[in-house]
């Protein structure tokens, strides 16, 4: 999760925003709803892709105040680190781990919505969610950036019924 950041968002770790990068057991495997999902390279061990879901809704600020609003947290499972390693794109993993991160939200009984949101600056990334879900909300369209979002993210619901 740690090279996703420096490569693909060239932000490096940043502690208000990464911190469960970190300590991922206590913030996806400690509390029941939610989960953190890792496939391995079967070749060597290594890490090749991460998924993780928590009932955590967007804050705001830095997210528009009104999608903090319409998926509060307790009901809403936000979606949270899929990344798939470069040389292991394009073989479904990703995919794959949203249908089993899905198929935990919807088991979990609890949750009304499944929330993302991405940065369209990291390659594949928008159009692969366009795939899978619908936009709610395109930053790139807040001229000013009056509701309060932080550079062009695009914001997503997903159904849980897959």
């Amino acid at each position: 999760m740690l090279d996703t950041v420096y490569r693909d968002f060239h932000t490096g770790y940043v502690p208000r925003w990464h911190g469960d990068i970190i300590d991922p057991a206590a913030a996806y495997l400690a509390p029941a709803r939610h989960t953190l999902l890792v496939a391995l390279d079967p070749a060597d061990g290594t890490v090749v892709a991460t998924g993780a879901l928590d009932s955590r809704g967007p804050v705001h600020p830095p997210n528009p105040r009104d999608l903090a609003e319409r998926y509060p947290s307790g009901e809403t499972a936000q979606l949270r680190r899929v990344y798939v390693r470069p040389t292991h794109r394009r073989r479904g993993l990703a995919r794959h781990l949203v249908a089993e991160l899905l198929e935990f939200a919807a088991a979990d009984g609890g949750y009304r919505a499944v929330y993302l949101h991405t940065d369209p600056a990291v390659p594949g990334a928008e159009a692969f969610w366009r795939s899978l879900g619908k936009v709610v909300h395109d930053e790139r369209d807040d001229p000013d950036g009056e509701h309060g979002g932080h550079g062009g993210i695009v914001h997503f619901e997903l159904g849980m019924e897959r």
